[in-house]
């Protein structure tokens, strides 16, 4: 089968500066967010099953995520009335406003440079999560295949761990706050020397010198 090549960028890169036409009009990325965390989703095409379930619940969290200071922004490859009409068709239907723009990429132009073409789907998008900081530095990337529909609660858990882990200088265990070893504690970053991973044992909780957590 023949490998085909793909680029977009990466975890610790600066996000591309682009500017886009959306449901709430024209917006310069990263630059209209700056000092915010911004949440970019992709979803496949409008008015198909799967991804009116992720809108229902992006749009349900969206109080969620301005309180940790985090906007969301839809993309798809369809055009701005498309996305208008089904935005219509969800709040008359489902009974829920979108308060969330959503990029129209119908030229394509944006799903090229950050990789959300899905190979061998044709022009549609693939579910992917771009999580940018307030300085424009891509901190996560997520990607599901067409079928497969997103937890939104884990987005918001992964904003959450990536602001507590800029802040408090820690790692975040799996789940947290709700690890089954830890529970809401965080971990401490692994002792580079002899010295420290001696003071580690002797000032926090410790499953071995390279394994120690505390409480926040």
């Amino acid at each position: 089968m023949e490998q085909t090549n793909h680029t977009f960028p990466l975890l610790g890169d600066a996000f591309p500066e682009m500017e886009v036409q959306t449901t709430h009009g024209v917006k310069k990325l990263p630059e209209d967010y700056k000092g915010k965390w911004l949440v970019l989703f992709s979803h496949p095409g409008d008015f198909t099953p799967v991804c009116t379930t992720e809108f229902v619940a992006f749009a349900q969290h969206y109080e969620q995520f301005k309180e940790i200071n985090a906007d969301l922004l839809g993309l798809s490859v369809d055009q701005v009335f498309a996305h208008i009409k089904w935005h219509e068709w969800i709040e008359d239907n489902l009974k829920v406003d979108i308060p969330f723009p959503i990029i129209a990429d119908n030229l394509g132009t944006v799903s090229n440079k950050l990789g959300l073409l899905h190979p061998g789907k044709g022009s549609n998008t693939v579910r992917a999560v771009y999580v940018v900081d307030p300085n424009g530095i891509i901190r996560l990337i997520i990607y599901y295949p067409q079928e497969i529909g997103r937890s939104v609660d884990e987005i918001v858990r992964a904003v959450k761990a990536l602001q507590v882990s800029d802040n408090e200088g820690v790692a975040t265990p799996e789940n947290w706050p709700n690890n089954s070893l830890l529970g809401d504690r965080v971990i401490v970053p692994p002792a580079t020397d002899v010295k420290m991973a001696e003071e580690r044992l002797k000032n926090y909780e410790c499953y071995d010198w390279w394994f120690c957590h505390k409480e926040r």
